[in-house]
This record gives C-alpha cells, structure tokens and sequence, in this order.
C-alpha cells in the first residue's frame, strides 16, 4: 500500500481550460489525471452528434490532449480516467489508441466503462415495472419516451476500480459520477472496502472538491478575489488522499491561483441540496461532518467526513425535446436607455398579442440593469446609465409563434424607441428546446460492463 497518492483535476466541464490538464501533468508530481466533461445538457448534445455519425459521440478534445500528454504519462507513470466518453466510449477509446501508434507507444492499456446508456433499452425496463418516474413531478417516463435524446444512469467509483484491477492506463467511461473519478483510485491504492462508508464518504467529499477544477482553487471565487495571483495560469486543485481517509487538497506550486479553507469551503457548498444527506451510487456523505485546516501553504486538510450506506438506486439522467425557443438583443443608448428598452419590451409583446402569437415563456432582462438580481436589483437613474442591452427570450410549443417572434426584432430599430444598435447576424431562428428528467432506477436493473483496449 502505498504511503499516499496525488490525484489531480484535469477539467471540470467539457470547454473548460485546454492547458490544465498539461500543466497538471508536468508542473510537478501526481499519480492520476482526472478529468470531468460531462453535464446533463452535454448528454443530449453527444447523441445528437452521434445520431448524424456513430464514430462521435464523446468530448472530441481527448484526442489532441492525449497527443500532448501521453509521452509524460508514460515516462511518469501517471494514469488517465475520465467520463469524456460521453455516449460513446469506444469510438473515444479507438480515437486515443490512433493517437498512441501515432506516438509509437505499445502496451497501452485503455478500460472502457458501458452500460450507463440506457436509452436504447425504455421500453424493456418499462415492461419490467419502472416507470423512470420524474423526481420532480412523479410523472411516468411514458409520457415523453418517444422525445427522449438520451437516458443514462450514473456509475459510481467501482466499475474504474475494477478497470484499474486489469492493470488500464487510461479509462473512458460514460455518465460516471464526478465524485467516483476521484474515489475509485483510493478505493484501489489502499484497498477500502465498499462497506467502510466513512472512507467512501471522505473520498466523495474529495471528488466533489475536484470536479469543478479551479472554482477550488480562486476560480470563480466570492471571497477576496483580487488576492488570488496569477489567474493566467490558475492551478487546479490536487487532492493527496491518504490511507486512513484523510485528504489534503492542494495545487502544484510553480502554478497560479490560492487553496484556502475559503476557497475550498466555497466549493463545497456547490450543487449540493441536503449538506447531510449528499447521495451517491457508493455512499451517503454528511457534509456537515467535514473538518477543514490548514495543512501548510496552499494546502488545506480534510478530515472527520462521516458517511452511511448506498442506496439501492441509481439516479438516471434523461433529456427529451421539449418543444422551441428563441433569444434576441438590442442594446440602446444614453439618455434613458431603459426607458426606451422598456419600451420595446412593451411595443414588442403587443404586437405579437395583436398576432395571436403564444407563448408558454416570453421573459425580457435589461442586461447591465436587472439580467442578475431581477426583482431584487437597485433601482437606478435612467439618465445615469450610458447603456443598456435588453435580452428577449420566448419558448413554447407552437414553431409559428417563435418563429414570428424573431421577425419582430429587426422592425423595432425603425419603429420603436431611438437609439437603438446591437442587432445583427440576421432574423433570430427557433431551436429545439432540450428537458431534463431525473430518475431513480434500482441497482440490479442495470449491469456495467468493463473492457481492455491495448495498442500492439
């Protein structure tokens, strides 16, 4: 058993820094390379890509990246997972092994993780009593299975344990929590069993520190902001995970940003609902429970997480069209920029009204007055403003209406208020507007399975 390992964060979502996953793996010393792409509305957007050619599919920025970081893995022993296999984990996986020949690197072993995409399969697990029921609503998946774009369950960290037990360098997986990227390698270095629910919870609370990349790091960051130092090449987070559970999160030094019981702290309130009750397939995690303190400069330690048994669910996200939508903008000028937006706002809606056009949404933000606080923003002088943008937004089912909304814009610059700029790239155009379903699914319906690609 190892003394201790350093898993380091390679991105947080699919469009996040090109360069930190380069930085991590050669600013300094780390054992593993996690790298987290995926989020509910990138599912659907992969099977779309998918659907038009079935060698896509997965976040198609891996390969390149592997071209530049494969030879320092190699040399430094440093292993690769990552959930950037999307809806198609194979094509990702042949993608990468393309890359190594290219590289002359043979014995590489690629894992890859299936199982997760359950799409294919509605109707089957339908028949065998699962309604897929809406978390929110209660509603049966039946009513919207025929608009589904994609239905995945959420792995957690043992499917990557047992990729790593067959000896993989890198493994692709498919929808995986991002907290079991980081939890499967503790689970395999130090040997934890899957009922020590204290371990399980710290190294989630771990991963859920990770996944966001350097929003732990000064990223994005509430606190004192403008101490943080050298933003150009932010570091992200590494946590150094120890056999007893301990962790202590910290970033490679020769790299930019701050680790700090603030910034970490931050992170951790994100995107969680009951701080007692964090719900994953490997553990439940009591946050209130987590110990923070420093632990030297840019290292704060991480102990005294308690956490419960696994429930016998695995959360499924779905996504299904969900009828149209349209955006718009204008942008007007001192003096009384919003008055005169205001105003096109209300010339805008009567005219559509007057066209008998509906709308299930039609929302208006004046940007650089109320687009972030809306009712709770500070009223202002009109005159004391040098500009303003108004954002339109309208959605609903009926594709005339929103098609007709986009061809009301452009008349308003002539007649409507003045001083109007802001408008080009032609008539708005309707889009297809993609819905989130949640849903539970019990464990014994759905079986991951694990596979080893390896370059000759």
């Amino acid at each position: 058993m190892k003394e201790k390992i350093r898993i380091a964060s390679g991105q947080g979502f699919w469009g996040d820094l090109i360069e930190a996953p380069y930085w991590q793996v050669t600013s300094g010393e780390i054992d593993y390379l996690v790298m987290d792409y995926l989020a509910e509305v990138t599912m659907s957007i992969l099977q779309k890509q998918k659907n038009k050619d079935p060698k896509l599919g997965y976040a198609r920025d891996i390969p390149p990246l592997m071209k530049r970081i494969l030879p320092v893995c190699q040399e430094k022993g440093i292993k690769v997972i990552t959930n950037g296999g999307g809806v198609n984990p194979i094509a990702c996986a042949e993608a990468i092994l393309e890359v190594a020949k290219e590289l002359g690197i043979s014995g590489l072993k690629i894992a890859v993780i299936e199982g997760d995409n359950i799409k294919d399969r509605i109707n089957e697990l339908i028949a065998e009593g699962s309604e897929l029921s809406n978390m929110e609503t209660g509603e049966s998946i039946i009513s919207v299975k025929d608009k589904l774009l994609s239905a995945n369950v959420y792995f957690g960290a043992f499917p990557i344990v047992e990729a790593l037990g067959k000896g993989a360098d890198i493994i692709i997986t498919g929808r995986t929590t991002d907290t079991g990227l980081t939890l499967a390698p503790m689970i395999h270095e130090f040997g934890w069993s899957a009922n020590d629910f204290d371990k399980m919870a710290s190294g989630t609370v771990a991963g859920h520190i990770l996944e966001c990349g350097a929003q732990a790091t000064g990223g994005n960051f509430l606190g004192d902001w403008e101490s943080i130092e050298n933003f150009e090449k932010i570091g992200f987070p590494i946590a150094e995970a120890f056999p007893n559970g301990d962790v202590v999160i910290t970033k490679h030094e020769s790299l930019g940003g701050a680790v700090t019981i603030e910034t970490v702290s931050e992170q951790l309130l994100y995107e969680i609902g009951d701080p007692a009750e964090y719900i994953t397939p490997d553990c439940v995690a009591d946050f209130t429970t987590i110990q923070l303190s420093y632990d030297g400069k840019d290292r704060v330690k991480m102990s005294g997480v308690k956490g419960k048994p696994f429930t016998p669910f695995y959360k499924v996200s779905c996504s299904y069209e969900s009828g149209f939508s349209s955006f718009a903008t204008l942008t007007y000028s001192w003096p009384q920029a919003l008055s005169k937006a205001k105003a096109a706002d209300r010339i805008l809606r009567k005219r559509l009204e007057a066209l008998g056009c509906t709308f299930e949404e039609f929302r208006t933000e004046f940007v650089g007055y109320n687009a972030c606080h809306g009712a709770a923003a500070k009223a202002i002088d009109e005159d004391d403003i040098n500009e303003l943008m108004v954002r339109f937004a309208v959605r609903g089912d009926d594709y005339k209406s929103i098609d007709r909304f986009g061809k009301e814009i452009a008349p308003l610059i002539l007649t409507g208020p003045p001083a109007v700029t802001g408008f080009a790239g032609g008539r708005p155009k309707p889009g297809s507007v993609v819905a989130y379903w949640p849903a539970l699914l019990k464990k014994e319906m759905v079986t991951p399975v694990v596979s080893i690609m390896e370059t000759k």
